[in-house]
């Protein structure tokens, strides 16, 4: 399947030319000024204990290729664990069916339909 075209990283001023939104360098950097700055206090301390870490760990491991992508036939390694159903809905935090694996793209498609990062309204339809 062909691909897309990269594009140059969306940070001002880089030309480097990506897959995604950020070349890794912005990346790491958008992603730091968002935890420090806009995220809540509990999810800051949520995703350091040795609990989610572990539990982690284990999805990834048992589950390495991100399962959306999966379902679309590719083979894209996994980066994130994802919460189905939000903790802040209910969702519960540990359990194994409540996880999926992601990589970043899916990741990040789902969060902004959720309106969960940018704080925007989710989408209908």
């Amino acid at each position: 399947m062909p691909r897309k075209p990269k594009r140059p990283c969306s940070y001002p001023g880089c030309p480097r030319l990506v897959e995604g939104q950020y070349c890794e360098e912005h990346k790491k950097l958008t992603d730091a000024q968002y935890n420090k700055y806009s995220r809540d206090n509990f999810s800051k301390s949520f995703y350091k204990t040795p609990e989610w870490l572990f539990v982690r760990k284990r999805q990834l491991a048992e589950h390495p290729f991100c399962e959306e992508c999966m379902k679309r036939g590719q083979a894209v390694r996994a980066v994130i664990v994802d919460h189905i159903r939000p903790i802040k809905q209910g969702g519960q935090p540990f359990a194994p069916s409540n996880l999926q694996s992601l990589c970043w793209s899916c990741h990040s498609r789902k969060s902004a339909e959720e309106g969960s990062r940018w704080r925007t309204p989710p989408r209908k339809g």
